[in-house]
C-alpha cells in the first residue's frame, strides 16, 4: 500500500543551545523540517511506500528540501517546486526544558498546496491511504484542497489518518481551530494527538476521557501521546498503554512527528490492519524519545 501525506516541507534553522528568546540566539544550524515532511521521511526510512503532496519555492532552500526528500525515498510525483512564493524558513529556539518556539518567515506552511489544484485528485487516486494535519487547514485555498482530498479518500473507502498538530498561534482563535479540525475527526481511521491537543478538541482533562470523546465523535482509533509518560491507544476493542522510556532531551520538536511516522510505516506495510497499532506503539514511543536527544526533527 501507499500512503499519501498532504502538507508542508520547510527549513528549520535551529539555535542548538537553550535561550530565553529569539533575540538571544547567536547562531542557527539548518535542519530538514515541516511536520508532514518529517512524518513522510520517518515512514520512508522504515521501508514504507509514502508520497508527499505539497511544494516549495523555486529557490536554494526549496531545491535543498526536495533533494533531501528524494534521497530519503519519498515519492514526489505531486510535490511541486516553483511559483512566486519563497520556501518558508522557521527559526527554532529551545528553552531549558528542550521545548521549541518556532518563528516562521516566508509563505505560510502548506500554502504551496493550493498550487496543486485538481492535481490533488490524481494524488489521492494513486494512493491507498491519506495522512494530513491542521497546518494546511488554516488558510485558503490550501484548506479547500486538503478537505477535498480527505473527502475523495473517504468516498473511495481509503483510510484517513489525522494528526491535529495544532499550532494555535497560526489561527485567528482557538475556537476556530477546534471547529475546523474537530470536523475532520468523524470517519478518521486514526486520530493521533498529544494530551494538550486532545484537551483542546474535547474539553476533557483526562486523556482516557478525551480518547473516549474522540471515539464518540467518530474516530475509529485514537492514539494520545503523553510526553515522557508514553502514550495510549483506544478504539476498535483495543486498549493499550505504553510507558515512556528514559531520554535526555535537547530538542522535542520532532517527537510527535516520530510517533506519526512510525505508525504510518507499520500501517502502510500492514495494509492498515488495526491490530498493527498495538504492536507499533511501543516502537513509536521509543523513536520519539530518541529523536529528542538530537537537534532537529530529522537527523
Amino acid at each position: 500500500m501507499r500512503t499519501l501525506c498532504v502538507g508542508e516541507a520547510l527549513v528549520d534553522l535551529v539555535c542548538e543551545h537553550p535561550v530565553g528568546a529569539l533575540v538571544e540566539a547567536d547562531a542557527f544550524v539548518p535542519h530538514f523540517g515541516g511536520a508532514i515532511a518529517n512524518v513522510a521521511v520517518t515512514a520512508a526510512r522504515r521501508g514504507a511506500d509514502v508520497a508527499l503532496a505539497g511544494g516549495v519555492g523555486d529557490d536554494a532552500w526549496g531545491h535543498w528540501l526536495r533533494g533531501r526528500l528524494e534521497a530519503e525515498g519519498v515519492v514526489l510525483d505531486h510535490f511541486i517546486i516553483g511559483g512566486a512564493a519563497r520556501t518558508p524558513v522557521a527559526f527554532v529556539t529551545l528553552d531549558g526544558g528542550a521545548q521549541p518556539t518556532l518563528t516562521i518567515y516566508g509563505e505560510a506552511p502548506g500554502a504551496a498546496l493550493g498550487g496543486l489544484g485538481e492535481r490533488m485528485a490524481d494524488a489521492v487516486d494513486a494512493a491507498d491511504a491519506l495522512f494530513f494535519a491542521s497546518n494546511t487547514l488554516v488558510g485558503e485555498p490550501e484548506r479547500a484542497v486538503t478537505l477535498a482530498a480527505r473527502e475523495r479518500a473517504l468516498a473511495a473507502g481509503k483510510p484517513v489518518v489525522l494528526d491535529p498538530n495544532l499550532r494555535l498561534e497560526r489561527w485567528r482563535s482557538t475556537s476556530a481551530a477546534v471547529e475546523v479540525v474537530g470536523e475532520c475527526v468523524p470517519r478518521s481511521f486514526l486520530v493521533k494527538c498529544n494530551a494538550e491537543e486532545a484537551r483542546a478538541l474535547t474539553g476533557e482533562e483526562d486523556p482516557d476521557a478525551a480518547a473516549a470523546s474522540l471515539l464518540a465523535a467518530g474516530a475509529g482509533h485514537v492514539v494520545i501521546t503523553l510526553g515522557p509518560d508514553g502514550a495510549l491507544l483506544r478504539g476498535g476493542g483495543v486498549d493499550r498503554d505504553v510507558r515512556g522510556v528514559p531520554a535526555r532531551p535537547v530538542d522535542t520538536t520532532g517527537a510527535g512527528d516520530a510517533v506519526s511516522g512510525v505508525l504510518l510505516a507499520r500501517l502502510t506495510a500492514g495494509g492498515y490492519d488495526p491490530a498493527v497499532l498495538a504492536d507499533a506503539l511501543p516502537e513509536a514511543v521509543v523513536a520519539a524519545a530518541r529523536v529528542t536527544e538530537r537537534f532537529g526533527a530529522i537527523a
